[in-house]
């Protein structure tokens, strides 16, 4: 008998300067292989880039950052939670202890960072409150980790999580009922952030079930497209090239292909993806 499992997965991630931009306020990162052990996390944050986050590139790389690390320990502690209890508990700390962890990890991060850099301004006038602060270092944030048997993400803002299964359908797990309108949006510098912090929780006790693609982009991306069908099309087209390609000719084309939805979006365009190997095995079955 022949069975296919869902073996190392394979990364390929980038980031484009939006046109006219003064610098790339986006970051990104991908790490591990999905393994028990070494889960495999991705994550993309959007620093907001405006006059009033002046150090939002430095909260988008704080965010990603402290996501990553606690992410790759909430990966392995999952290991062995199955069980109902377990599993409960693990999906209750998910929802609530884990977006608190990161919020209070990226606020450390970001006032830490204040104290040792603070601009001439504050040293001659009085000192700003703590959400004055933070609101420098204004970010999104949109993180996955992904074992053999849980598939978890987590967002607050903008951006894109789209997930192929092995049998080819695309879901947006974590889009909203109702788009953001322009550019506002839910923030890390924000009041009590981790309430608006939205959770996909999806394990795997079926290996056909198993996601075969993942992408997370910030919203340059999917506003290079006239519609989200657009979107869908492009991750829809994504998951057939590397399905016949491999990802060694994406991972060549992706720079131009970001770069191409940078200009039309105007925007910084980042994008972090990991598609699933397949293991063959073989097993004879024993004449008796």
């Amino acid at each position: 008998m022949v069975t296919l499992r869902v073996g190392r997965w394979e990364t390929l991630a980038g980031s484009v300067q939006g046109v006219g931009k003064r610098c790339n306020q986006d970051w990104y990162e991908c790490r591990g292989t999905g393994s028990e052990t070494d889960p495999l996390v991705l994550a993309v944050a959007d620093g907001h880039g405006s006059a009033a986050h002046v150090r939002s590139g430095l909260g988008a790389r704080f965010a990603v950052d402290r996501f990553v690390s606690l992410a790759a320990g909430f990966g392995r502690a999952a290991h062995g939670c199955r069980e109902r209890g377990r599993l409960a508990r693990l999906m209750a700390y998910a929802r609530d202890g884990f977006p608190r962890a990161v919020v209070h990890e990226w606020q450390q991060a970001a006032l830490g960072h204040w104290d040792r850099h603070r601009p001439a301004v504050a040293v001659a006038g009085p000192e700003p409150d703590t959400g004055e602060k933070l609101l420098l270092y204004g970010t999104t944030l949109l993180g996955a980790v992904v074992t053999p048997w849980l598939f978890v993400a987590w967002q607050i803002g903008d951006g894109d999580l789209a997930v192929v299964g092995h049998d080819g359908t695309l879901r947006r797990p974590l889009a909203p009922a109702e788009e953001d309108l322009g550019d506002e949006t839910e923030s890390l510098c924000g009041r009590q952030a981790w309430r608006s912090v939205r959770m996909h929780w999806a394990p795997v006790f079926d290996e056909a079930r198993a996601p075969r693609l993942v992408v997370l982009s910030t919203d340059g991306l999917s506003k290079s497209f006239a519609s989200a069908d657009g979107y869908r099309a492009f991750v829809t087209d994504l998951a057939g090239r590397l399905a016949a390609q491999g990802s060694a000719g994406v991972r060549t084309a992706l720079p131009d292909w970001l770069a191409q939805a940078s200009r039309h979006s105007g925007d910084d365009t980042t994008l972090a993806a990991a598609v699933a190997g397949t293991e063959v095995t073989t097993e004879r079955k024993t004449e008796t």
